[in-house]
């Protein structure tokens, strides 16, 4: 990295976003690690009907693991992104994927159904935000040579 890129400062903007995004991710770390230990009572004491708890634990393992790849990967980019390290890139990149991966889990799973659209709009903008974010580590990358 050249000197002159290295002292450029980021706007205000970038700094709002990476945060954000990293705030957006511990939130959703904080969705997820129920999923790992849910029954079907503390899922129902989070609003789920009995019907969609026993649904929620028969989804496939993978479908966790790609929830779990895209917190977690979601979070560990955004402190990257906020260290100004290019190894963001490949790691937001790896959270969109899983994201996706997730996404369609849903759609032939048969969640959408179950959960209505509220689920589905909850996951697209899981979706865009993620997309949102590797964006940003491109963006700056680029831009700033880091």
């Amino acid at each position: 990295m050249s000197e002159e890129n290295r002292q450029r400062k980021l706007p205000p903007w970038f700094w709002l976003a990476a945060a954000g995004g990293l705030a957006w991710n511990i939130y959703g770390v904080i969705q997820f690690l129920p999923s790992v230990n849910g029954s079907v009572e503390t899922l129902m004491g989070q609003g789920m009907t009995l019907e969609q708890a026993q649904f929620y634990l028969q989804l496939p393992s993978w479908m966790t693991g790609a929830f779990a790849v895209g917190v977690f990967g979601g979070t560990l980019g955004c402190l990257m992104l906020l260290a100004r390290t290019p190894l963001a890139r490949p790691v937001l990149g790896v959270s969109l994927l899983a994201y996706v991966a997730l996404y369609i889990g849903d759609v032939t799973q048969g969640v959408f159904t179950m959960f209505g659209v509220g689920q589905a709009v909850v996951l697209t903008v899981v979706v865009l935000i993620a997309a949102a974010l590797l964006w940003l580590s491109v963006f700056q990358q680029r831009r700033y040579s880091w």
